[in-house]
């Protein structure tokens, strides 16, 4: 039970259901939350501070962070008893996930990373943005799909879609950065659509080997808006991650990952103990 936390509804008892609240923000640059003007106030860094900020607003202490791709991310609080906040956050969510939780470990009860990248061209790969698409590549397709829809009014500003941009080129973790996730405690989840050509699985892959023993890797037949394909599996790790962070499951437990002493290491997408939904 979290200090800080709300006390549970008069009359509740041990044996009340749990459930889960859910707060979904829209990041600096999107919806309608503001939008700078300078790519550089778009970091990582700063919109882990933002979504920090926002934590302390709400009161939440320590929240469950969920993170997807440039996506979104979301944060789940951990209540007495009957009732688990979550914080949604949208664009370049598992980047900004991830650098909270190297900024903040103290914050984090858990990780949950979907379709993740380390920014830049692990974003979107050179060889994705230059395949031919009819007569133009799909870097031309997709500026030309930009353009139209900034011209109908209902899309991204300019501003914020360069400092979106500009956030997720930028982005990257260190090693220190890393072994403060690795070594913090939480549990570590991340969860990959198998045919994602945008995030690439051979980066989840990489990033669950460099956060061993705290993390697990699931790999579902999808593509990159796994959540999306395959909610209820996603649903189902997430929970099952949830139900392990409030018990007494060791890190070694949890992983499903084999340990770097194993001659395997490097083949993690093909290791029989990795969940992998048909």
């Amino acid at each position: 039970m979290e200090p800080d936390d709300e006390e549970a509804p008069a009359g509740d008892d041990s044996g009340a259901a749990e459930g889960v609240e859910v707060c979904c923000y829209d990041n600096r640059g999107m919806g309608r939350s503001s939008v700078p003007e300078q790519k550089s106030q778009y970091t990582t860094v700063i919109m882990a501070k933002d979504a920090l900020a926002l934590m302390d607003h709400l009161g939440w202490r320590k929240a469950h962070v969920f993170g997807h791709s440039m996506g979104e991310t979301h944060f789940l609080q951990p209540l007495p008893l009957v009732l688990l906040k979550i914080l949604t956050v949208s664009e370049t969510g598992s980047m900004i996930a991830s650098k909270l939780a190297a900024m903040a470990p103290d914050r984090v009860a858990s990780l949950a990373l979907l379709n993740t990248t380390g920014g830049g061209y692990q974003c979107i790969p050179k060889e994705y943005l230059e395949e031919a698409v009819g007569s133009s590549t799909r870097r031309q397709m997709l500026y030309r799909e930009y353009v139209k829809g900034l011209s109908s009014g209902g899309m991204q500003s300019r501003h914020g879609f360069e400092g979106q941009l500009n956030a997720f080129w930028t982005h990257k973790l260190s090693t220190k950065e890393l072994d403060r996730i690795r070594l913090a405690g939480f549990f570590v989840l991340i969860i990959h659509g198998r045919d994602d050509v945008i995030a690439q699985l051979y980066y989840a892959r990489r990033l669950a080997e460099k956060l061993q023993p705290a993390a697990k890797l699931v790999e579902l037949n999808g593509g990159h808006l796994v959540s999306h394909e395959r909610p209820a599996e996603v649903n189902m790790s997430l929970m099952e991650m949830i139900k392990a962070s409030k018990s007494n499951t060791d890190l070694e437990e949890w992983s499903n990952l084999p340990k770097k002493s194993d001659a395997a290491i490097g083949k993690l997408g093909i290791d029989k103990k990795i969940y992998v939904a048909e």
